[in-house]
């Protein structure tokens, strides 16, 4: 199979989806997939079997999740507008508001859905300013809870969304024990709470008992619906990005160029300027594995391999799923990536293609 093309590892997948799937037993959570992070429909009929319905950040994703995943579709976005909110009521079961004023202006049209909205707790677990929910003046969500107070009428469920990549089970719970101080007598009134995603409970090591005994307990004591909203969770590493090398040279350092770029095809690396996960990532030989882009710092990182790194050789990028395939884009023209499924018998096949004619279908 020609590279570039990520390559999603249905068995690995399988193996978050089961995690997901007990911790909806032993808590009563249920747990809906973040399409912000990861929509590759190829594989929603696995998750499906093992997951509750769709979250979505836009009109698109809502649609996506109603067509192709279904179950519940819970629709919210930062900012509904007036053209496209019919379409999200027709492919929904539950509107989430992220403020008053949207509530104020589309809450009437959604009478006959399930209705929330979010909630700033204030706090976050982000070590980066940039997707930190809770920094300052921050619009998403609601943030002060007499204001949320005035209207708590006219909703039956809150959204908080304040963990991010957080794999400390402590400062969860003490991140929850905040929100019930500032909230719990909202919270009581509800009839459903989501507590978001990045919680990363499919992590090695993770106390899912201890997570789920906390979640339980929160929904007894406010006598809610509790929902997670998993989506790095969801995949973790079940993705893989392969790529050949096709250049090799010299300055100051052995450089490997590839048949990918990281700012077409893993843009998280660049924005939050971190090193790729290349494989294997263990012999006496340090090699820079850049991509093929005109940009500078077209650079996935450096990587050990077991002997010198030749044109022709395969590599595997891990964590390819996870906010990379979502934001995947056309730079420099750069082949976009393939799409391949390893099957739980072993095999791989090809279940999408990009070529030229998406290229210019991209832009008119």
């Amino acid at each position: 199979m020609q590279t570039p093309y990520y390559l999603i590892d249905k068995g690995r997948l399988l193996s978050n989806l089961e995690t997901i799937a007990r911790l909806r037993d032993i808590s009563g959570a249920k747990s809906l997939l973040a399409l912000k992070c990861f929509a590759a429909w190829s594989v929603f009929d696995l998750m499906r079997e093992h997951m509750d319905g769709t979250t979505s950040s836009s009109l698109f994703e809502v649609k996506l999740g109603h067509d192709k995943f279904g179950k519940e579709t819970h629709a919210y976005s930062v900012a509904w507008s007036d053209d496209e909110f019919d379409e999200v009521l027709v492919n929904s079961d539950k509107v989430i508001f992220n403020s008053v004023g949207q509530l104020d202006r589309f809450g009437d049209r959604a009478a006959s859905h399930v209705v929330g909205l979010r909630a700033n707790p204030g706090i976050s677990s982000s070590s980066f300013d940039l997707a930190d929910p809770a920094r300052p003046f921050s619009r998403l969500g609601e943030s002060d809870p007499a204001a949320i107070e005035r209207v708590a009428d006219r909703f039956s469920g809150l959204m908080f969304h304040n963990n991010c990549e957080n794999a400390d089970f402590d400062r969860f719970d003490r991140m929850l024990s905040h929100i019930e101080q500032r909230f719990g007598h909202l919270i009581r009134r509800m009839d459903w709470v989501s507590l978001g995603g990045g919680i990363h409970f499919t992590g090695e090591g993770y106390p899912l008992e201890r997570l789920a005994e906390r979640l339980r307990r929160f929904a007894g004591e406010h006598e809610v619906q509790v929902y997670l909203e998993p989506g790095e969770a969801a995949i973790t590493g079940s993705t893989t990005l392969e790529v050949t090398v096709l250049d090799t040279l010299r300055n100051g350092k052995d450089i490997a160029i590839v048949d990918s770029s990281v700012e077409a095809h893993m843009l998280d690396l660049l924005i939050y300027r971190e090193r790729a996960s290349i494989l294997p990532d263990r012999g006496d030989h340090e090699w820079m594995v850049c991509g093929k882009s005109c940009l500078a710092g077209d650079i996935f990182g450096e990587s050990r391999f077991p002997a010198p790194l030749r044109p022709g050789d395969r590599l595997s990028i891990a964590n390819a799923g996870g906010y990379t395939m979502v934001k995947k884009n056309w730079f420099n023209g750069v082949k976009m990536p393939a799409i391949a499924l390893r099957e739980l018998d072993g095999s791989v096949r090809l279940v999408r293609d990009f070529g030229y004619d998406d290229f210019v279908a991209a832009l008119s």
